[in-house]
């Protein structure tokens, strides 16, 4: 085997360790072209992984807060100065157009970082009560398991958060962003946290997710992905009554309110559902609108889907690019085909390559519309650019076909007036609701889900407390 093209995200005690026997194979998403072997961690490697990160629970306990705060604001800057680097390898690893990963991608990473860096600063680890006082305290060792679909982001928000708690962190990234990971490794291991306890290792999930998250030397784990993995993981965990947070599947509806200017409201709810190829566990993929002015609202999806062009992931015009592997686009090949022979209404896409493509793992914007909430395509979670458009007789009707979904991840509401909007939101079963704005931005505000979206919540102080425990001394 070609060594120039091995790829090792084992970091064990602040070194890369590239010995391994087996391999997992690398594609370029925009042309199938082989990228590399990504080297998978062996089983004892994994064990002395997990055994140093137990071992440095002291260590970890013991930081300053301002030995934290030195420590993130390090990362903080590298991953900055690294920005076009980090740009590039993300592009590579999952086909994001190069614009949109060297920034939107960097940027959720960078926000993360600042965030709990404010709130380390003054967040209170000790609290003084009449009769008793309540020490709150890292819980340990933690195991953060991380997607492809958001790579910065997703890591970020979870090592930030465990190191202003003080935790030691084990990390297991995607196999299907490699590079990203491996800077990112790079830049912890030279920070000054102290020796093992940072420690990485990667491989196929299935093969090695059991050996991490049924270990007791493991105190939390931290899981970002599907709701079907997260089911086992919390199995998994149960035997040694191990914390779990879990972010995980969604299909969240976006409501549009009959008092807008459809002209501009329905060209940004399309945009915000196709963003980063549709791969994003909030994306918003049901579109309710008013049943009065579904014929005025098609014409317009319809124009702006037209307007969507994909393209190779080095070109920096807008447009989208390819989905992350060929297991993702033939899932939702297989989702478009379903609607089809179930006699759902397609306005504009289908399954076929775009005329602009000859390979790759691309899809085009796909929208189906008068979709019934019950169906298949409108209940199950597609992860990629395809759309339902949904109608609502009016708001009550609008809220229960909001609800009437097993995820409760995001939602998002575009109307005239904020404080109806804020008045339908309480009535939405999910984590969160984006009013107006075309994303959550860079606020603290928690993240995470209702129902089978998930558990627990990420960012800012509601992410620092998922890595702490209580003590009352009394």
């Amino acid at each position: 085997m070609n060594n120039k093209l091995l790829v090792s995200n084992t970091f064990l005690n602040g070194n890369c360790v590239e010995k391994g026997d087996n391999f997992f194979k690398l594609i370029n998403p925009a042309d199938e072209s082989f990228v590399g072997n990504l080297v998978c961690s062996t089983e004892k490697q994994i064990d002395e992984a997990i055994n140093l990160t137990y071992e440095s629970v002291g260590a970890m306990r013991a930081l300053s807060r301002d030995s934290k705060v030195d420590i993130l604001q390090y990362i903080y800057n590298e991953v900055s100065q690294k920005r076009e680097e980090f740009g590039r390898l993300i592009s590579l690893e999952m086909g994001a157009p190069i614009e949109l990963a060297t920034n939107a991608h960097i940027n959720m990473g960078l926000d993360h970082l600042s965030n709990t860096i404010k709130v380390l600063k003054d967040y209170d680890f000790i609290e003084e009560n009449d009769g008793y006082s309540i020490h709150k305290i890292s819980i340990g060792a933690v195991a953060l398991i991380t997607p492809w679909n958001w790579p910065l982001n997703q890591l970020f928000t979870k090592v930030a958060s465990a190191i202003a708690a003080g935790c030691p962190v084990l990390i297991k990234p995607s196999e299907y962003s490699p590079f990203s990971a491996k800077l990112v490794a790079k830049i912890i291991s030279q920070s000054n946290l102290p020796k093992g306890s940072f420690n990485m290792i990667n491989g196929i999930g299935r093969d090695m997710g059991h050996l991490i998250t049924s270990d007791p030397r493991i105190s939390m784990i931290s899981f970002t992905g599907s709701t079907k993995a997260g089911i086992e993981i919390q199995k998994n965990a149960a035997e040694s009554i191990k914390k779990v947070s879990l972010e995980l599947g969604g299909k969240s509806a976006h409501v549009i309110f009959d008092d807008v200017d459809y002209q501009k409201a329905i060209p940004v709810a399309l945009d915000q559902c196709f963003l980063n190829s549709g791969q994003s566990c909030s994306s918003p993929t049901r579109l309710l609108v008013p049943e009065k002015d579904i014929l005025e609202i098609e014409e317009i999806a319809q124009k702006h889907a037209e307007t969507i062009e994909c393209i190779n992931p080095s070109e920096t015009k807008k447009g989208i690019g390819p989905l992350v592997n060929v297991n993702q686009y033939n899932q939702v090949k297989s989702f478009i085909k379903t609607g089809l022979d179930q006699g759902l209404e397609i306005l504009y896409g289908d399954s076929r390559l775009p005329a602009n493509q000859t390979k790759g793992y691309y899809i085009k914007p796909t929208i189906f519309t008068r979709v019934k909430n019950n169906s298949d395509i409108a209940q199950k979670e597609i992860f990629g650019p395809v759309l339902c458009i949904i109608t609502y007789k009016d708001l009550d009707d609008a809220v229960k076909k909001v609800n009437d979904s097993r995820y409760g991840l995001s939602s998002y509401i575009t109307c005239s007036n904020y404080d109806d909007g804020v008045r339908f939101a309480t009535s939405i079963e999910a984590g969160q609701t984006i009013i107006n704005k075309p994303s959550r931005g860079s606020v603290p505000a928690p993240f995470g889900g209702f129902k089978m979206s998930g558990n627990g919540r990420e960012h800012g102080v509601y992410g620092l407390e998922e890595y702490l425990e209580v003590k009352a001394i009394i």
